[in-house]
Parts: structure tokens; C-alpha cells; sequence
């Protein structure tokens, strides 16, 4: 099952990069075979996520920090951030993160939250069931320190109903039971932003 996660993860990974969603190095991605798993499979830093493989990972505890196994090698700076969704919502099995241009337009215009109703697109987040309904996804405030940015997200916790945030002029996470409800959700929200975007900047 893991072996064949990180392939599936792998192959998601590139066709992010393909999106435009992960220039320069950037973003990072993670797994856990299951809820009460104590470790975690977590890209590794530095890699060019066009060419990504089932090679690309570390394994990290749920502190972050690496297992004996691979202590030397670096996992990505926003690890933690990974550890605190996982421990936030113990039923998340996948974690994507991109770096796509209209969250991060977005994020800089607004401060708390971005909200959306009217598009039926809205359904991609679980839970959804009706267009008509108003969805809001936060905005969290950037920061180089993780302690405190991990601490920031268990404070807005209840604020994370559709399984993703915006981080404030960085990019968007977003996660899932499995990888394909996590792709979902990480899909939906990037495209709610660029029709919002497009659609407020038409008039």
C-alpha cells in the first residue's frame, strides 16, 4: 500500500508542476497509511517537483523530525505544518500543497477568509451539497516560525470545514481521507479563486 500511495502521490505531484502550481522547487505533499500511524511520508526539500518519483520521500515522526533511517536528509521547512493537520484531523490520510497563482492573488487582497456561493463547484469540498450554500476558507497570516504558525491553525481549527486554507501572499493547503478527495478539495478551491478572480476583475 505505501509503495504504491507514493507512486500515486508521485505521479499527482508532477501533474501539480505541469498546472504551473509548483515553480522553482516549491510546495510539499505528504501521507500516513492510516489514523493511528506515528510516521509520516513527506516529499523531500529541494527536488524539482517536474521530475518527482517514488524516490523523492522522507519519513518523518509526527514531530517532524526524521526517522534514523533517513536523519541524513532534510524534510521541507513546512513539515510541521503537515504534523499539525494530521494531528488537527486524525482522519486525514494525504496533504497537498500548491503554490497556484489566484489563492495567492486572493490572499493578498483579502485578510480572514475568502468566501464563495453561487457556483456548483462549491459541491468538490465534502460535506457540500448545494451551490446555493456560502463556503468560506480562511486566510492565515504568513510566518518563517512553524511553532507559531501550527499554533495560529489549532486556533482556527473550527475554521477548517472545507479541508483547506489559504496562507497569506504563500499558497494553499488542502487534505483528505484518501489522495483523490485531497486532489479534490485542492482542485475545487483553486478554481473558485480563479473565477472569482476573473469575475471581479471583468466589471
Amino acid at each position: 500500500m505505501k509503495e504504491q500511495l507514493k507512486k500515486d502521490l508521485a505521479k499527482v505531484i508532477r501533474n501539480i508542476n505541469r498546472k504551473g502550481w509548483s515553480p522553482a522547487t516549491s510546495t510539499n505533499y505528504s501521507f500516513r497509511e492510516s489514523s493511528d500511524s506515528k510516521n509520516i511520508v513527506v516529499s523531500r526539500s529541494g527536488v524539482d517537483k517536474a521530475f518527482f518519483t517514488k524516490n523523492d520521500y522522507i519519513e518523518v515522526d509526527m514531530d517532524g523530525l526524521p526517522l534514523p533511517k533517513f536523519k541524513d536528509q532534510r524534510p521541507s521547512a513546512e513539515t510541521l505544518i503537515h504534523c499539525t493537520l494530521y494531528k488537527l484531523f486524525p482522519e486525514t490520510k494525504v496533504i497537498l500543497h500548491s503554490h497556484s497563482v489566484y489563492p495567492v492573488l486572493w490572499s493578498k487582497k483579502l485578510n480572514k477568509e475568502i468566501t464563495f456561493q453561487g457556483y456548483e463547484v462549491q459541491k468538490g469540498f465534502a460535506g457540500q451539497t448545494s451551490h446555493l450554500s456560502e463556503v468560506s476558507i480562511p486566510i492565515i497570516e504568513n510566518s518563517q516560525d512553524m511553532v507559531e504558525f501550527s499554533e495560529g491553525m489549532e486556533l482556527r481549527k473550527d475554521e477548517f470545514d472545507s479541508h483547506c486554507f489559504l496562507i497569506k501572499g504563500h499558497g494553499t493547503y488542502a487534505w483528505g481521507k484518501n489522495l483523490f478527495e485531497a486532489k479534490r478539495h485542492l482542485e475545487t478551491i483553486d478554481y473558485l479563486c480563479e473565477l472569482e478572480w476573473k469575475l471581479q476583475n471583468s466589471k
